[in-house]
């Protein structure tokens, strides 16, 4: 049976938060866009990998979806995230939205959070 939009997106919660990035970078498009509070877009995925590999601020978390939303092609997603941010324990409530391609991959992202920056 194919992976539902809403199977890839548990999948990528649960791939993220074990820092599987093999199983992330197969969940999105070729020309990914994904928009992050107070940062600057990133467009692809060579720089979703730079992002996720060498500039990710968060590590050692794990994220708690409260609720999600899946209508078309966009899933929305509520939770909290708690872990590491820099040298910080952080936790804060974040959004975000998945858009996927005709081809059930990840095309758009949008994060928003209850913090400046991430």
């Amino acid at each position: 049976m194919p992976q539902t939009n809403e199977d890839a997106v548990r999948t990528y919660y649960t791939a993220i938060d074990a820092e599987e990035y093999d199983t992330v970078f197969g969940l999105f498009d070729e020309n990914i866009v994904y928009e992050r509070p107070g940062q600057e877009n990133i467009r692809n995925k060579d720089a979703l990998k730079e992002f996720y590999i060498n500039q990710r601020p968060l590590s050692n978390g794990a994220h708690e979806i409260s609720s999600l939303i899946n209508e078309g092609e966009t899933v929305a997603v509520r939770g909290a995230f708690s872990g590491i941010q820099g040298d910080t324990e952080v936790s804060f409530g974040f959004a975000d939205f998945f858009v996927f391609n005709e081809t059930g991959l990840i095309k758009r992202r949008y994060t928003y959070t209850d913090r400046d920056t991430v």
